[in-house]
């Protein structure tokens, strides 16, 4: 949620690189869509192969509308993979594909943060959506709990952001690991596919640093407001 004021600068760097993020996500995943991959496999025969090969048998890969939307959602267990990505056969499709896999692997073998992240899901979704109402409240009413309860709820959400970062890098680097090892790409091919995955990267910790603004922006209105009374 915006609002405008001249707080409003303290996010600046953060929608700078959001900016600069999506523009590189978007011409990086352009340029390597283009670029078939040695193997001539699609994402979706990537995605079953390496989910077998790394003994995960009760996960589906199906294809589903949007352009890199693709995701693993681990209570139904299943990998949803856009329709380019899924019958792509491309260096991008490839490194999508394999990513989504690291988070069915994460989740196979019990990484932590997943685990973490998982957890606190629906906190972070209430925190999201209630925090900047109790906040202006607050601030409206002058009422410093309101205040610091919002502050507190949007803290949540930073924290989601913060496990994210981790959990996002570690399944790039297993979806290069397993499509090197399993004989999917080539090292020739290896830098296309990390350049795809950290263009993609770029795109949380733009997210992270909006969320770590936005909550220095909070508590920035909250001590001015404070001292005006």
């Amino acid at each position: 949620m915006f609002f405008w004021d001249a707080t409003t600068i303290i996010l600046l760097p953060a929608l700078l690189l959001a900016l600069y993020a999506q523009s590189k996500v978007t011409t990086t995943f352009e340029k390597y869509l283009r670029v078939p991959s040695r193997s001539g496999m699609t994402g979706a025969d990537v995605a079953r192969e390496i989910l077998r090969q790394s003994g995960i048998y009760d996960v589906s890969v199906e294809m589903q509308g949007g352009r890199l939307s693709d995701y693993y959602d681990p209570r139904r267990k299943v990998l949803k993979l856009s329709s380019e990505v899924y019958n792509g056969r491309s260096l991008a499709a490839l490194g999508v594909a394999a990513h989504e896999c690291g988070h069915a692997i994460q989740h196979d073998v019990g990484y932590v943060p997943l685990a973490l992240r998982n957890a606190i899901v629906p906190a972070a979704g209430i925190g999201s959506q209630m925090a900047f109402p109790l906040f202006f409240m607050g601030l409206l009413f002058r009422a410093d709990t309101l205040m610091m309860l919002g502050i507190m709820l949007f803290s949540l959400a930073v924290l989601f952001q913060l496990i994210t970062l981790p959990v996002e890098y570690n399944a790039s680097s297993r979806a290069v690991a397993v499509l090197e090892d399993y004989g999917f790409i080539d090292r020739s091919e290896r830098g296309a596919v990390r350049a795809v995955l950290s263009a993609a990267a770029l795109t949380y910790v733009a997210a992270t640093l909006m969320a770590v603004m936005q909550l220095l922006r909070l508590l920035v209105i909250a001590g001015v407001g404070r001292n005006r009374r």
